[in-house]
């Protein structure tokens, strides 16, 4: 695979194994509005695409049940759910890697940009990308597309060639061929490789050591 100049990250499922503060912050949105949770395991779901469409499709929200049901998510998530997570093993060793290979590394994610400030912060990796870039708070960019496009324009907007999205959901695929960029998918987050093959990866990587093969 040909060398990138700029590695964009997702976060939750790429960088980090989000799914347990995530389906906490669910669970505790569900519950609060009256609707029966079911089996958790299923509740991975939510984990990747923007709250909004998640529980607008998961849940059958209306627009006013969604946003009194994305508040519920981020009170418990502020508070708890944004401790519940591990950076995968090897990711941190990866970062430094590229950085040492002149690469710039980047973080492009759908949670909001001040959740994954905080926990890169926590983790020590924040002073490993050149930018963090997330959403907003007030919803303003909550599309992979438009993170991609805000993480490009961040980085002087390189040459689309020179730059890859790495992520493990459809959403991490789509938001790279929106903004003419490659993509690859990885096994170890929580997409399946059918999804992320038929959304359009050029390159599927089983975990870390794999990824570190294709960048470097």
């Amino acid at each position: 695979m040909k060398k990138y100049d700029y590695i964009f990250f997702d976060f939750d499922g790429t960088l980090s194994d989000s799914a347990p503060g995530i389906v906490n912050s669910v669970v505790c949105a569900l519950e609060r509005m009256g609707t029966p949770v079911g089996d958790r395991a299923a509740l991975k779901k939510y984990v990747g695409p923007p709250l909004f469409d998640s529980f607008r499709d998961f849940a059958g929200y209306s627009q006013t049940e969604t946003e009194r049901a994305v508040k519920y998510f981020r009170e418990y998530y502020g508070e708890h759910g944004i401790n519940e997570n591990e950076m995968y093993p090897g990711i941190d060793t990866l970062l430094r890697a590229l950085g040492a290979a002149g690469r710039t590394c980047v973080v492009a994610t759908s949670k909001p940009e001040h959740f994954a400030r905080q926990i890169c912060a926590r983790y020590g990796i924040d002073t490993l990308f050149a930018h963090i870039c997330g959403s907003t708070r007030d919803e303003t960019r909550p599309r992979k597309a438009e993170v991609v496009a805000y993480a490009l324009e961040c980085c002087g907007n390189p040459d689309p060639a020179r730059v890859v999205m790495v992520g493990d959901r459809l959403h991490d695929v789509a938001g790279a061929k929106a903004n003419g960029l490659d993509c690859i998918g990885v096994l170890y987050g929580y997409g399946s490789r059918d999804e992320l093959v038929s959304a359009g990866a050029d390159a599927i990587a089983e975990d870390i050591p794999a990824l570190t093969r294709l960048l470097l």
